[in-house]
C-alpha cells in the first residue's frame, strides 16, 4: 500500500509540474484538447497509457 501511495504521490507531481511552471500555455494546450474530436482524444489517451505500460514492463524487467 506505501508503494501505491508512493506511485500516486509522483503522478500528481508530475501531472502538476506544467500547470505551475507554465499556466498560459497549459491554457492554451486545455483550450486545444477542447477542439479535439472524441476519437482522436481517445487515440492519444491509448498512445498515453501503451506508453506507460512500456516504460513500467522495461522499468520492471530488471527484477
Amino acid at each position: 500500500m506505501k508503494f501505491f501511495f508512493s506511485v500516486i504521490g509522483m503522478v500528481m507531481i508530475v501531472e502538476g509540474l506544467p500547470y505551475f511552471m507554465f499556466p498560459n500555455k497549459m491554457k492554451e494546450m486545455v483550450k486545444t484538447i477542447m477542439g479535439l474530436d472524441d476519437a482522436n482524444l481517445r487515440k492519444f489517451g491509448f498512445v498515453l497509457m501503451f506508453a506507460g505500460l512500456l516504460i513500467l514492463y522495461f522499468a520492471m524487467d530488471g527484477r
